[in-house]
């Protein structure tokens, strides 16, 4: 089972990525460099909680996982 810290650390790394290319693309686009930091940093905030959010809730799911073995005593 993944923990909160562990859900978290992943969900700023893959942001971090992801928010760069956002920013270039703003920045590509608008040629304000302002614009395109304030829009990374937003697209990352909203994004990490988000990802966050959707993998605490999968951690409720069984969908998928394998069954552990049952025994008979």
């Amino acid at each position: 089972m993944e923990t909160r810290a562990r859900s978290l650390a992943k969900a700023i790394s893959y942001r971090f990525f992801g928010s760069l290319s956002t920013a270039a693309l703003v920045l590509f686009f608008t040629s304000d460099f302002t614009i395109s930091l304030g829009a990374g940093l937003l697209d990352s905030l909203i994004k990490i909680l988000l990802y966050f959010i959707h993998e605490r809730a999968w951690q409720n799911i069984s969908y998928g996982r394998p069954k552990a073995p049952e025994y008979e005593i």
